[in-house]
């Protein structure tokens, strides 16, 4: 996949936000949506297309020229990219950002815990960058993702920049929950809510890139087609023995499941949760299976005998949960703990043994 692809359901908003007198007019500009829409790769689009010196009509970067070479290979002078540490090592897309970024992903190699935040050194980092002349005076573009994970120091220390913008630069700022960014930042930036793709828009992308199983993987994933497109196998095994555990809620042990589960990643963990429970809900109220179509019998018959009251509290602290998940004290605890407060409500006969 295309790091800076331009998917076939943001062809519409692309020269809205591209054309000239939008950029020009904006130093801030804040891409929100849902996780695995593609907001990464049309910002990385966006900030090639600036920095390109032959784009085609629609303003889209040729790709062949001396800066779409340095940008490629993550060398261009005018370019900078902030992200938490942890995740320019997870996904390898810190090479977009130069060098300074591949430093900071080579943290895995010395044994260091990774940042999961933005720090504030990472924001002043872009001092001399911003505020000295581009090379060729042409635009300079920093890129933030996800601009969430900013801590309070980082996100004032941005505050000041965006108050005093410098000119001819342009800050991207890609999120997927824009309610956890400070009011203040919010209000500086150009918000642009980024397209969704259907269901049926998704499931034909999924399938032009060779998936064979889209109806199952999207599913899964939330409807988020790049994260069906990247859908772990391995993790899928683990996903698996989750549900198993779900659909048989007399055998359901949240020790033993925590034990099982406390080395994965925490927010997707809740989100498996989070999806099964809203299943529940939603087919208590209106019988409607969203997710999970294969065990579409097992959700039926647990839904006629919940207490959909409960469930939504239940629904409401999965909420917390999920922001707590990026910052847990203690992995298996936390997992008891939510999974413990879930057999409460689905199975209390078996809570009172624990």
């Amino acid at each position: 996949m295309n790091p800076t692809e331009i998917f076939p359901w943001q062809r519409s908003i692309w020269p809205r936000i591209r054309q000239p007198d939008s950029v020009q007019r904006h130093h801030a500009l804040l891409l929100r949506g849902r996780r695995g829409i593609g907001k990464l790769g049309f910002a990385f689009a966006l900030a090639q297309s600036l920095l390109c010196a032959q784009t085609d009509t629609a303003g889209v970067a040729c790709e062949k020229c001396q800066d779409c070479y340095w940008f490629e290979q993550g060398l261009h002078p005018n370019f900078r990219l902030l992200e938490p540490e942890a995740l320019s090592a997870q996904e390898g897309v810190a090479d977009k950002g130069g060098e300074e970024n591949r430093e900071d992903a080579g943290g895995a190699k010395s044994g260091k815990k990774l940042s999961q935040q933005i720090s504030v050194a990472q924001i002043r980092a872009l001092d001399d960058f911003i505020y000295l002349s581009a090379h060729q005076a042409r635009y300079k573009v920093v890129l933030i993702h996800p601009a969430e994970a900013m801590n309070t120091a980082a996100a004032n220390a941005l505050l000041k920049k965006l108050e005093e913008p410098p000119p001819e630069v342009l800050f991207i700022l890609v999120t997927h929950n824009a309610a956890l960014i400070p009011a203040t930042i919010l209000s500086r930036c150009q918000q642009i809510a980024m397209p969704a793709p259907g269901y049926e828009a998704a499931k034909d992308w999924l399938v032009s890139q060779g998936i064979a199983d889209a109806d199952f993987r999207l599913a899964m994933s939330g409807f988020s087609p790049l994260q069906a497109l990247q859908y772990d196998e391995q993790l899928a095994a683990s996903h698996a023995d989750f549900i198993q555990s779900l659909c048989a809620p007399e055998k359901f042990d949240p020790i033993e499941l925590a034990e099982k589960l406390h080395k994965l990643d925490l927010p997707g963990v809740t989100g498996w949760l989070q999806k099964w429970c809203y299943d529940l809900l939603s087919c208590r109220a209106g019988g409607q299976v969203r997710y999970h179509l294969r065990q579409a019998a097992a959700v039926r018959q647990q839904a006629a005998v919940i207490d959909p009251v409960a469930f939504g509290f239940l629904w409401r602290s999965l909420v917390t949960s999920q922001q707590l998940a990026r910052h847990p004290l203690n992995a298996k605890l936390f997992l008891e703990e939510m999974f413990l407060n879930y057999m409460d409500l689905i199975c209390p006969a078996n809570s009172a043994h624990l």
